[in-house]
């Protein structure tokens, strides 16, 4: 998996072990699907060169040097014997192309953000503080039209051109997380699927849900966003777990 020598070589040493820590973790959450998904950092001022996961290797296994460098500009990128998957290239590829502030992007199909991209209308109402941090933040992809293959990766782009905009939740697919950092897409991606998972299952009672107003709503997810240092301890947490485990993923 993966090329060593490239590695060793590049700058991205701990962007490398933060995304692989990412990848670990989401596998034991639960929140992978087999050998698909995709998540993927910018390394490059302009964010067209990036990281991304190897071709089907299982979150589990994903160490920091089997990430595959990539520019998003590169037209014979599914040339390469370590070329990403097609539809990792398709979507991400146009992510860093065309929205420069999605430094990090997150792709799974965890199963309440999936849930809720099932749903004819796949709004998520502010019902507790985890509802209410996305609220406004988030945009609803209702023309699924297949595979993520370039053209699909291109449209679903154009949908996170507004900075505001942190989370895609993809109609009929899955969700899509983006951030500044690894530390702060996963945390986010966390978060999304916890805030999924609160409202599939206030559903399922059947009962009348207690919805917080547009102002509480917007102050909380304000304030959310300017809690100190959350993200960065939450990701630091997990790869001291991780450490204390004697976990490869930063080799």
């Amino acid at each position: 998996m993966g090329t060593r020598v490239e590695f060793l070589n590049d700058d991205h040493r701990q962007e490398r072990a933060d995304l692989a820590a990412a990848f670990r973790w989401t596998a034991r959450l639960g929140m992978h699907e087999a050998v698909a998904n995709h998540f993927s950092l910018s390394v490059s001022d302009d964010g067209t060169r990036f990281l991304i996961n190897p071709n089907q290797v299982h979150f589990a296994r994903i160490r920091a040097s089997d990430l595959v460098l990539v520019d998003a500009n590169d037209p014979g990128t599914l040339d390469r014997p370590d070329a990403p998957d097609p539809t990792a290239w398709g979507l991400h590829g146009a992510i860093h192309r065309h929205c420069p502030h999605a430094r990090c992007a997150m792709h799974v199909h965890s199963i309440f953000a999936t849930v809720l991209a099932s749903l004819a209308d796949s709004t998520l109402p502010p019902i507790d503080q985890n509802t209410a941090s996305f609220f406004n933040r988030y945009v609803i992809d209702d023309n699924y039209g297949g595979l993520a293959f370039e053209a699909e990766g291109e449209r679903c782009a154009r949908l996170l051109s507004d900075p505001a905009k942190t989370v895609l939740i993809m109609g009929n697919h899955g969700v899509l997380v983006v951030g500044r950092t690894v530390a702060e897409t996963f945390n986010r991606l966390y978060y999304f699927e916890r805030a999924a998972e609160t409202y599939v299952r206030a559903l399922q009672t059947g009962r009348p849900l207690r919805v917080l107003s547009d102002d509480v709503a917007e102050r909380t997810a304000r304030e959310v966003e300017a809690y100190p240092g959350q993200a960065d301890r939450h990701l630091a947490e997990i790869r001291a777990i991780l450490d204390a485990e004697g976990s490869d993923y930063a080799h």
